[in-house]
């Protein structure tokens, strides 16, 4: 299976990580925002038990250091988390990196960084989060993959179903999925059809 996965949902509690990885998600990225040390570890922790024994990746956004205490594999860090988090250590855990870019500038430190996968985000409007950044529009995505090479790709920001076609079309590797997924009517049929786009391209 390729890392991430084309379908790419990120969710913010354990009851998420439990339903996406029944329903046989490759991919979940936890995001779960401001709890301490010991929160984040016991949540971390939790959450890999819930896809232990199970084809599905668990990445943890941000606590770098509960994930690497809890035996996580897989890490997702911001602009403001890198600067903050000890690289170094991070790969002696063995750790994958992804990294969100927003602009040029932004791209080039997670480049030194030498991630594993580069997201570029928002695609599109969200209304999840206020965004310092305004839309990247699907052109970017080209110019951003040309620009990273054999690196994986990651899309955010905004995307549905409908347009997962036309931004692969443009180079993305991967499609990571918020208010798509969390915000459906049902969440379930949803992650199938993503689901079901992974197999046709594969």
């Amino acid at each position: 299976m390729p890392y991430p996965d084309r379908f790419y949902p990120v969710v913010d509690s354990l009851a998420w990580v439990e339903r996406l990885t029944k329903l046989g998600v490759g991919t979940i990225q936890l995001r779960a925002k401001n709890l301490n040390d010991g929160d984040a570890l016991q949540i971390v922790t939790d959450a890999l038990e819930l896809t232990k024994g199970t084809p599905t990746k668990l990445v943890v956004n941000d606590y770098w250091r509960a994930a690497i205490v809890a035996g996580a594999q897989h890490l997702h860090l911001g602009q403001e988390d890198l600067a903050d988090a000890d690289l170094a250590v991070i790969r002696e855990a063995g750790l994958t990196l992804g990294l969100s870019t927003h602009d040029d500038a932004e791209l080039a430190t997670a480049l030194a960084a030498k991630p594993d996968y580069v997201a570029l985000g928002p695609i599109f409007p969200t209304t999840l989060k206020s965004m310092r950044f305004a839309p990247q529009g699907i052109a970017k995505i080209t110019e951003w993959k040309k620009r990273v090479g054999d690196i994986p790709l990651v899309a955010i920001g905004g995307i549905k179903f409908e347009q997962a076609a036309e931004i692969f079309a443009a180079g993305a590797d991967s499609i990571a999925v918020v208010s798509d997924v969390t915000q459906n009517a049902d969440p379930d049929a949803r992650v199938r059809q993503w689901l079901g786009e992974e197999v046709k391209a594969a």
